[in-house]
C-alpha cells in the first residue's frame, strides 16, 4: 500500500515530531510519503492539496467536521478499499484555516480525530501513528489492543 500525506505547514527534520513520523514510518509495512507546503493562503493551500491527489487514490480529508471514528472502523473501511483494489491513500492535512469545500468533495472520507484542534505537525505524528496502527489491526498484529 502506497500512502501520501500532504500537508500544510513544515516539519523541522530535527524536531521531536519529526522523530515520532519516522518511528512510525519506519514501523509500517507501506510506502509512506510526506509532501508538504508552508502555509499560504487557503485557495493555494488547496490547490497544491488536490494536486498532490494520486489519480485513483482513495483520499482521506482530516477535518474537525469529519466522522469520528474508531481505530478499528478506520481499519476496516481501509481494508475494504484494499480488497476492492485500492493501493494508494491520500490523506490530507489542511492550514490553519481548514479545507475549502472543493477539497472536501475530493474526499472518499472525511475524518475528524475529534473536536480538538492540533497543529499541523503533531498532526502528522498522530496520523502516522494511526497508519501504523491500521497496518497491524488489518494484519491482525497484537500492536492494537482491545
Amino acid at each position: 500500500m502506497k500512502v501520501i500525506i500532504s500537508a500544510i505547514g513544515k516539519c523541522k527534520s530535527n524536531s521531536p515530531e519529526a522523530a515520532i513520523i519516522a518511528e512510525y514510518i519506519k514501523r509500517s509495512g507501506w510506502d509512506v510519503i510526506i509532501k508538504e507546503k508552508d502555509n499560504s493562503n487557503q485557495e493555494d493551500e488547496a490547490k497544491f492539496l488536490q494536486n498532490s491527489i494520486p489519480h485513483g487514490a482513495k483520499v482521506i480529508v482530516l477535518d474537525e467536521r469529519g466522522e469520528n471514528m474508531s481505530s478499528p472502523e478506520l481499519a476496516s473501511k481501509i481494508e475494504s478499499w484494499i480488497l476492492n483494489g485500492c493501493s494508494e491513500l491520500c490523506f490530507l492535512i489542511g492550514g490553519a484555516d481548514g479545507h475549502l469545500p472543493s477539497t472536501r468533495q475530493k474526499a472518499d472520507l472525511i475524518l475528524s480525530f475529534g473536536k480538538l484542534t492540533l497543529p499541523h505537525i503533531l498532526m502528522r505524528a498522530v496520523l502516522s501513528e494511526q497508519i501504523y496502527r491500521i497496518q497491524t489491526i488489518i494484519n491482525h498484529h497484537p500492536y492494537h489492543r482491545v
